[in-house]
């Protein structure tokens, strides 16, 4: 049973994980992992750069309805070549009419204002920019989750390496133990030098498994600091600890609740709603275009041969604009459209039918770990007992330590399946959460 406790401890205590280059550790809970991979982790930064454009092209298609106002000044001194005009001035007799005219000098200084009265298309084109928002927040969702389930998964795989360090250094000190124990053996008379070499080689194959380890735990932490978004030599002390239940949100663990929560928050089903709501108002948008468009446009500045000698001018303009064909472009627009309304449609239907599945495998999963977590906790006993009697009949001279070495062994394999169990039931929380769109909770 010591082994068991020794185990047991082992998997419940902060274990630091850290690259060979890191300063001074951080403690980080997986809370506090996901929370500041949501902040840093550069393809949510990305994402949310992408609904920064997506909200200036909507202020940049909102232009066309606003007033304008452009102001200038010009001055312009030329002289002219009567011929140029393809015109022959009549002239008097014996005084030939002058072929350049000129130089004349024209200034002129006014400011212009345009200004949208009607025009649907250009509010129908603001609309589906509005449209495009809503898939760029959907794309930035879809990576807030992704980013979430990545930061989670290595996290719990961290703990992971770490609980198998311990374990490992666990099967380091047992073999060591049981190797003076055969030495003490074949010192006494009543062990055979075999024994000794078999458990030295027993206790050189555990070093060698807790190099590998050790090894394993540093990579995680290098794995976890860069899904974080951070130096990958950034030093953490785990301070979760390994269990079926050690991931939080808020998914719900019954089946038809947590596919009402998938239905509702999964952002992937919102972008192909989404997009398919953007190809609706881009197709209104473009129908919109066949609708005349009325303006008004003035101005008002002074115009003169130079400007001391120039006077107030003004023009006042009323447009109206009525498109009549234009070769056929916004049928082929339109039909662009609907293709992409199917399209869309087709991908949702593809999606909800992808949450119900990634739904019911987590939770099968969920309930598989558990079972898992129970049997190999049961076999985790039977293997410490075995070596416990091993060691005994090996003391008393009974048997070899054969039967300590094969004990020992599946003594091994007994703890790594308690591990496995519990990250294997862990990572099927979060998965679980990622299926119902509560990645973004864990916690």
């Amino acid at each position: 049973m010591r082994t068991v406790l020794t185990l047991l401890c082992a998997l419940t205590l902060p274990v630091p994980v850290a690259t060979a280059q890191s300063s001074a550790p951080r403690s980080l809970s997986l809370a506090d992992a996901v929370q500041r991979g949501l902040g840093a982790a550069p393809g949510i930064v990305a994402a949310r750069a992408e609904v920064h454009q997506a909200e200036a092209r909507q202020r940049e298609t909102r232009a066309a309805l606003l007033p304008s106002l452009d102001a200038g000044a010009s001055y312009v001194n030329r002289t002219y070549n009567i011929h140029t005009f393809g015109i022959e001035f009549p002239s008097a007799p014996g005084e030939p009419f002058p072929d350049l005219v000129g130089p004349f000098g024209v200034a002129d200084a006014r400011a212009t204002l345009r200004q949208s009265l009607f025009d649907y298309a250009a509010l129908a084109r603001v609309r589906s920019r509005g449209g495009a928002i809503d898939v760029s927040r959907a794309e930035e969702a879809i990576t807030r989750e992704k980013s979430a389930e990545i930061i989670a998964v290595t996290y719990v795989r961290a703990v992971r390496a770490a609980a198998l360090v311990a374990a490992r250094t666990a099967d380091v000190e047992l073999a060591r133990e049981l190797a003076d124990l055969a030495q003490l053996q074949l010192d006494a008379g009543v062990s055979p030098g075999i024994d000794v070499t078999r458990a030295r080689t027993q206790l050189t194959g555990a070093r060698a498994l807790l190099l590998i380890a050790e090894n394993d735990a540093s990579r995680a932490g290098i794995d976890l600091a860069r899904a974080m978004g951070q130096d990958p030599a950034t030093r953490f002390v785990l301070s979760d600890t390994l269990s079926v239940a050690m991931v939080h949100s808020d998914a719900p663990e019954a089946r038809e609740t947590a596919l009402a929560s998938a239905r509702v928050r999964r952002p992937d089903l919102e972008r192909e709603r989404a997009t398919a709501q953007l190809a609706t108002l881009e197709k209104s948008a473009v129908r919109a275009e066949r609708l005349p468009s009325v303006s008004l446009e003035g101005d008002f500045g002074i115009s003169g041969p130079s400007f001391p000698e120039s006077i107030a001018t003004r023009q006042l303009a009323l447009a109206f604009t009525l498109p009549l064909f234009d070769g056929l472009r916004r049928e082929s627009r339109i039909a662009e459209q609907n293709a992409v309304i199917d399209a869309a449609n087709a991908r949702e239907h593809d999606v909800e039918l992808q949450l119900v599945a990634e739904v019911e495998e987590a939770l099968l999963d969920i309930e598989s770990a558990a079972g898992q977590e129970q049997v190999a906790l049961e076999g985790l006993t039977l293997a410490d007992a075995e070596v416990s009697q091993a060691r005994e009949r090996f003391e008393g001279g009974i048997a070899g330590n054969i039967e300590v070495i094969n004990a020992q062994s599946s003594l091994i394999r007994a703890r790594t399946a308690v591990i496995e169990a519990r990250a294997t039931g862990a990572i099927a929380r979060v998965r679980l959460a990622r299926a119902t769109g509560t990645a973004a909770t864990i916690r």
